[in-house]
């Protein structure tokens, strides 16, 4: 089922058990993914996911943003559409997963000291399809290269 069939259907539960939160964030998610399909007739669900994350992103950056304020009811209502953004979502990926990732790519890149980073992370980075922060992959990287593992 795509994501877009299944927003609808959730939509439609979430209507009928009068989940105001669900309904807002359904509703804001299939409009966006109907501006991208609009903007871009070839959109691929890959692309319809990237809205999802684009989303959840916003959410987070708006929860610091208000609770600095000292917004907490506004923060709190962005971190229940977080909520309902993130069951849609892949799992993230453990450091466990991402580090046997990064060993098996260095090993099969062949990759020797942190001059090989580049390589690798250009492998890994797709692996890693966004469940992973970028920044915390590369760190992790950049160890193994510089211990030698």
């Amino acid at each position: 089922m795509s994501l877009e069939t299944r927003w609808a259907v959730d939509l439609k539960a979430a209507m009928k058990a009068r989940d105001a939160v669900r309904v807002s964030t359904l509703r804001m998610l299939i409009a966006e993914a109907k501006a991208l399909r609009i903007d871009h007739a070839d959109a691929t669900e890959a692309d319809v996911l990237d809205v999802v994350r684009r989303q959840s992103k916003t959410r987070l950056e708006s929860m610091e943003t208000y609770r600095a304020a000292g917004r907490e009811d506004l923060a709190l209502q962005e971190e229940a559409e977080l909520a309902v953004l993130q069951e849609y979502l892949p799992a993230p990926l453990t450091e466990a997963e991402v580090l046997a990732l990064a060993q098996a790519i260095i090993a099969e890149q062949g990759a020797t000291g942190i001059q090989g980073m580049s390589q690798v992370m250009a492998v890994l980075m797709p692996a890693l399809d966004g469940r992973y922060p970028g920044r915390d992959a590369s760190a992790l990287v950049r160890r193994l290269l510089q211990s030698g593992t």
